[in-house]
C-alpha cells in the first residue's frame, strides 16, 4: 500500500474511533415528575432511570434538557450520537428514530375537566360519547402523541380541538381557567402537579371505563447508534427493572 493510502486510511480509522468514543447526548423534556429541574436540580424518576440504564450499560451519555419540538426536530434532521427519554412508540416516529425495549408502562390517562364544563363532561358515561360530543374542546399539547389508539380516537373527535405549543403544567392552567372543556391527562403529571400549583385546583378529574391501557415509554436514538450500542440499552433496562436512584423518587 502506498504511503498516501496509508496515511488516508489511518486518518479515518482515528476519526470513526473518535466518533465512537464521543458520548450519547441523552435529551429529556421538562414534565414533571418524570424529569424536571427544582431548586437547581434535576429530578424525576424516569430521569433517575435513564441514567441508571446508561450506567448499567457503561455507555458514556450527557443528559441535556431541549423542548420537546427541538428533540424532534433534531431527530427528523439526523442529528448524530442522539437518544431521548422515555416517549411512546407511534408510527411516525419509527422512521426517525430506533427504540429500546419498554423502559416503563404509564397507569391508563385521566381527563382533567374545566370547572364550567364539569356537568356536562359529567353527563358522559364513556369516553367514546365524550369525544361525540360537539359542544365541547378538547385542550391538546401541539407536538405530544397520547398513544396511537387515543391520537385516532381524538382524530376522529367531534369535538372542537385547541391546540397549543406550550407545557402540560400550562396546558392544565389553561383548563382550569375555562379556555377549553377538558385535556387527556397522564395520572401521574397530575398526581405531582396538582401538589405543586394552587392555580390547578379548580380541574375536576374525571376517569372513564373505555380510556385505553396505560402505554409504554422507550428510549428513543438516532439511526446512527449502532446496533451493539441499542442491544446494551435493552439489556440494562431488563437489569435494572424493578429498581430506582434515590435521587428519582
Amino acid at each position: 500500500m502506498r504511503l498516501g493510502s496509508i496515511v488516508a486510511v489511518s486518518c479515518l480509522l482515528g476519526a470513526a474511533q473518535a466518533s465512537a468514543a464521543q458520548p450519547i447526548t441523552v435529551a429529556w423534556r421538562d414534565k414533571p415528575p418524570y424529569y424536571y429541574i427544582e431548586d437547581g436540580v434535576e429530578k424525576g424518576f424516569l430521569l433517575a432511570r435513564g441514567k441508571d440504564v446508561f450506567a448499567a450499560a457503561g455507555i458514556e451519555a450527557r443528559f441535556v434538557q431541549e423542548p420537546q419540538n427541538r428533540i424532534w426536530a433534531n431527530f427528523k434532521h439526523g442529528t448524530p450520537n442522539y437518544c431521548s427519554l422515555a416517549w411512546y412508540r407511534v408510527p411516525e416516529r419509527e422512521t426517525i428514530a430506533q427504540y429500546s425495549i419498554p423502559l416503563h408502562t404509564d397507569p391508563p390517562q385521566s381527563v382533567l375537566i374545566a370547572p364550567n364544563a364539569v356537568a356536562q363532561v359529567r353527563s358522559h358515561a364513556t369516553l367514546a360519547s365524550l369525544l361525540a360530543d360537539r359542544n365541547l374542546t378538547i385542550g391538546m399539547i401541539d407536538g405530544v402523541s397520547y398513544g396511537t389508539e387515543l391520537d385516532a380516537r381524538i382524530a376522529r373527535s367531534a369535538s372542537g380541538l385547541m391546540r397549543r405549543t406550550v407545557s402540560t403544567r400550562t396546558m392544565m392552567r389553561m383548563i382550569a381557567a375555562g379556555r377549553a372543556s377538558y385535556v387527556i391527562a397522564d395520572r401521574n403529571d397530575w398526581e405531582h402537579m396538582r401538589t405543586h400549583d394552587k392555580d390547578l385546583a379548580p380541574l375536576v378529574q374525571q376517569d372513564f371505563p373505555d380510556m385505553p391501557p396505560g402505554l409504554k415509554r422507550y428510549i428513543l436514538c438516532s439511526r446512527d447508534v449502532p446496533a451493539s450500542i441499542m442491544d446494551r440499552l435493552n439489556q440494562a433496562i431488563k437489569a435494572t427493572a424493578g429498581t430506582a436512584s434515590a435521587a428519582g423518587k
